[in-house]
């Protein structure tokens, strides 16, 4: 008789498909996965001890930097939270350019996880489709904050400036593209409010692309049909939360069950899964595109008709307009205090959560009424979802281990903060 026994394999961390930071250590029985080990510590920044020797409002760029795909909404509960703090009234119009923003995020996020996962797991067309999107919404990340990827464009009491009036061109660089490029130019003439509206009318055409190539194509199907099943009890006694949490079957988001913002103002549905597997996930994801493509439209429709503040007016907590500080002493004043002293929170604890794309990303904050936090706590919707890789994985072969990993939607950064 052939001796079989278990032997221990390491997945990653260099293995594409585990993300470059992730170090699976599988206990295999054959083929078949009896153990999976995640372990972590490859990336490690320390962003919330950082945070304790940083002002308030310097630590707004490190949440940009947790999960790199989900910038703004990351600096959305971090903001939250200080708001919650000092008790600042955001003005309205700064509420809807945030909400739209988290909702682009949101879009961004989604197109990298379908482009990745399906690239994992074989499907390569998906990935340039995805990023063809990706380009346009990054472009509207560019406008508002001049940083395509780490906008830092939140704020304590609202954002950083209003929406711009005209976005960047394509310019002509050889002969004979002059046509192109006009073409490329076309939707952008106008102002950021135009190019978005533009691209919300063209935005489900590019979702339908996406089913076209995946929905009912049967390798797909093959590949994630029934694999990393999660029951509805085990997902919230896990600590799921996003897409997870919904394709299992629960209807949990933060937008409908706890509003901030003006979310409860806004009309969207809340698509759950049925079978808690990956093809469910994927299914939940799709329809979030059209979702967050109609709450992006509402808020381009609102924003047209309703000029105003974009930030508070208090000077203790937002800088003077550019104008006022540069011929008014007291304006000069208050710029230089806020953004080398910064401001004072009153001592307190907050915690403010969002419905990032991933799931809840919260951030509980203690303040002891110094300029700085006293304690800064994150919670990563990634980090209970890698916990939960080994019960997910178990039983199933090392192919479909790469598969659980993207339907996760694991960014590494938030995990290993």
């Amino acid at each position: 008789m052939a001796e079989i026994r278990n032997y221990t394999m390491n997945f990653g961390p260099q293995h594409p498909a585990a993300h470059g930071v992730l170090r699976l250590v599988l206990e295999l029985d054959g083929e078949v996965i009896e153990r999976a080990d995640p372990h972590i510590g490859l990336l490690h920044r320390g962003t919330e001890k950082l945070a304790e020797q940083r002002t308030f409002l310097q630590s707004v760029p490190y949440m940009d930097r947790l999960d790199y795909v989900s910038m703004m909404c990351n600096e959305h509960g971090y903001v939250l939270a200080i708001e919650k703090l000092l008790g600042v009234e955001v003005p309205t119009r700064a509420q809807y350019i945030r909400v739209m923003f988290d909702e682009i995020t949101r879009v961004l996020n989604h197109l990298l996880w379908l482009g990745a996962h399906a690239l994992d797991v074989g499907a390569m067309t998906v990935f340039l489709y995805a990023f063809r999107e990706r380009e346009d919404l990054m472009d509207c990340y560019e406008a508002v904050s001049g940083a395509r990827l780490h906008a830092a464009y939140y704020r304590p009491g609202g954002v950083y400036r209003d929406l711009p009036d005209t976005m960047p061109q394509h310019l002509v660089f050889k002969k004979g593209t002059e046509g192109k490029v006009s073409s490329l130019n076309k939707a952008r003439e106008g102002s950021l409010l135009d190019f978005i509206e533009d691209f919300t009318e063209r935005f489900p055409t590019y979702v339908d692309e996406y089913e076209t190539l995946l929905t009912d194509n049967r390798i797909w199907k093959q590949r994630t049909v029934g694999i990393g099943v999660v029951s509805p009890e085990r997902a919230l006694a896990l600590g799921f939360t996003g897409p997870m949490l919904r394709g299992s079957g629960i209807e949990w988001d933060l937008r409908r069950k706890q509003p901030y913002e003006v979310y409860s103002d806004l009309d969207f549905q809340i698509p759950v899964g049925v079978n808690g597997d990956c093809y469910d996930r994927y299914l939940v994801r799709i329809e979030e595109f059209r979702q967050s493509n109609a709450i992006i439209r509402q808020c381009v429709k609102w924003l047209r008709a309703n000029p105003g503040p974009v930030i508070t007016d208090n000077l203790k907590v937002a800088p003077p307009e550019r104008e006022g500080m540069k011929g008014n002493m007291e304006g000069l004043i208050h710029h230089f205090k806020l953004f080398t002293e910064g401001f004072h929170v009153p001592p307190g604890e907050a915690y403010a959560a969002v419905e990032a794309p991933k799931g809840e990303f919260g951030v509980y904050l203690v303040s002891d009424g110094a300029n700085k936090p006293y304690r800064m706590k994150i919670r990563a919707p990634g980090f209970p979802h890698l916990a939960a890789l080994d019960e997910m994985a178990r039983g199933h072969m090392i192919a479909d281990v790469v598969a659980i990993i993207g339907t996760q939607d694991i960014v590494f950064g938030e995990i290993d903060r």
